[in-house]
């Protein structure tokens, strides 16, 4: 199971996801936020945005909205968006 281990603002609605298998990606939430649902609302407002948290490996809001890793994690594979840190010797 793939969980989010650190995650950092970039811009706009763009993070840098770092996953627990050592690979990481830049992941743009427009596309979620552009879908007017009432739990993703509140995510156009940038400073709102901008309190994500991570709770056992999800990307979260605290109103509830919660994203699962593996399916980030897929999305930004299946988008050669995902890359591997080198680990040193």
């Amino acid at each position: 199971m793939i969980k989010i281990i650190q995650a950092y603002y970039l811009k706009q609605k763009m993070l840098r996801l770092h996953f627990s298998d050592n690979s990481f990606g830049d992941y743009d939430l427009q596309p979620l936020v552009d879908r007017d649902a009432e739990l993703v609302l509140p995510l156009k407002d940038d400073e709102y945005f901008k309190q994500f948290f991570l709770e056992l490996g999800a990307l979260c809001w605290r109103n509830g909205l919660e994203l699962c890793p593996d399916s980030i994690h897929q999305k930004l594979a299946e988008k050669h968006q995902l890359h591997y840190e080198v680990q040193a010797v």
